[in-house]
């Protein structure tokens, strides 16, 4: 590393060894050597016919376009762009491994022995910043190495490493459908592996697996995929236990959420026992709870209730109903959203008495009516109205039963 003047650290690979300054289009001699083009090409063209950097006789005058060192160099470049336009930049460090140890760790990969190594040198290079990462993801080849190691490789050690780089550089995947397909396909083991990885591992490598698995969740085909790997959501739904590490049971909420879109998924999850889950999560919820968790275990119950059943199943669960009613103006707009549609949609909207009997008990008119009064959105609004007409319904039901066992006892 070479630094300047302005503290700016320059990776030594990035500098032309003519003209010392960052590479613009780096092009490799026939001796391996890099250079910038301008700068070889005057070289070649004052009659010289060896390397500068190693004075041999070139075999050849032509060179080759370096895209790797290129495109390494672009994710530098735009990195410190925005490091020098942020009101908040500091000093750009000198603790990263240069590009060319990195390109020589990747290819390290490739020996078997010496895998293991390099694959947690990259883990940790890849964990000091998004730059690094970014850089990481513009060399050609590295995915596809991770994937195949994923879905091929034995060894604990060598899996859990893989997912932790894999997790890391996730989001930095320019072509994220690619990913996805190499992923998902059927003669690799990927998604049997972070499977594995649900099973026996522990809790920081489980949510690295919990995470990848809701990353590769872009699609009906990829959600479908994904839920009916054999195994796979009875395991996710396991780790929806209170006794369980917050941030973990976080992670498996996001990505039940993430790939129950498709109907068949979330059938199959109210089967599993979804529904009871995720009621015992919010009745032993608590003040020290996070609110982030709360909502995403309403949102988990509101996708249930969109088919019929889940809305069965909610609308037999007394405890289910109140649970979602407590929630009701005591957690955040957001967990209020999901709690009311939930309501709505099997009292009002698919008029089931057993629910609204439980919504009634469970003090669910004074929450209502706390509801019309507070500043929700209006569609919260509308379905708190519409909840009104329940109540409604059900006095004139009690009044007419009323009437009637009335007209009975009196005397002719």
């Amino acid at each position: 590393m070479v630094k300047d003047d302005l503290c700016i650290t320059i990776p030594s690979d990035f500098r032309c060894p003519i003209s010392l300054d960052v590479m613009k289009s780096p092009v490799s001699l026939c001796t391996g050597v890099t250079y910038d083009r301008s700068s070889i090409q005057k070289w070649l063209d004052n009659g010289n016919n060896t390397c500068p950097a190693t004075m041999q006789v070139l075999q050849t005058k032509e060179f080759v376009p370096n895209h790797n060192l290129h495109r390494l160099i672009q994710i530098w470049s735009d990195s410190l762009r925005q490091r020098l336009h942020s009101p908040d930049s500091s000093p750009v460090s000198d603790t990263a491994l240069s590009s060319d140890h990195v390109l020589r760790l990747v290819k390290r990969m490739e020996d078997d022995k010496l895998r293991a190594d390099s694959l947690s040198r990259l883990v940790s290079f890849a964990a000091q910043s998004v730059e690094n990462r970014r850089l990481l993801c513009g060399i050609d080849g590295l995915v596809p190495v991770l994937v195949d190691l994923l879905g091929n490789v034995d060894g604990d050690v060598l899996v859990a490493q893989t997912v932790r780089l894999l997790h890391l550089i996730r989001n930095e995947i320019e072509d994220k459908e690619r990913f996805v397909k190499m992923m998902l396909k059927s003669d690799r083991n990927c998604i049997w592996s972070l499977l594995l990885i649900l099973r026996k591992e522990t809790v920081e490598l489980k949510i690295c697996s919990v995470n990848l698995l809701e990353h590769l969740a872009i699609d009906a085909e990829a959600k479908i995929a994904i839920a009916e790997t054999d195994g796979l959501m009875q395991d996710l739904l396991k780790l929806m236990n209170s006794e369980n590490d917050s941030a973990l049971i976080e992670s498996v909420l996001s990505c039940l959420i993430s790939i129950s879109m498709p109907k068949r998924i979330k059938i199959k999850l109210v089967h599993l026992g979804v529904i009871k889950s995720a009621t015992k999560l919010l009745s032993e919820a608590n003040s020290s709870s996070s609110i982030s968790m709360t909502e995403k275990v309403l949102k988990v119950l509101e996708t249930a209730s969109t088919v019929r059943e889940g809305r069965t199943e909610i609308g037999e669960d007394s405890a289910c109903i109140a649970a979602i009613v407590q929630k009701v103006l005591k957690v955040s707009n957001t967990a209020t959203e999901h709690s009311v549609t939930t309501l709505w949609s099997i009292c009002y909207l698919f008029r089931d008495e057993k629910a609204a009997e439980a919504l009634t008990k469970a003090n669910g008119l004074t929450k209502i009516l706390l509801l019309m009064q507070s500043n929700c959105s209006a569609p919260v609004r509308q379905m708190a109205r519409d909840l009104l007409k329940i109540f409604r319904i059900n006095s004139k039901s009690c009044l007419s039963s009323y009437d009637t066992k009335t007209t009975h006892i009196m005397p002719c």
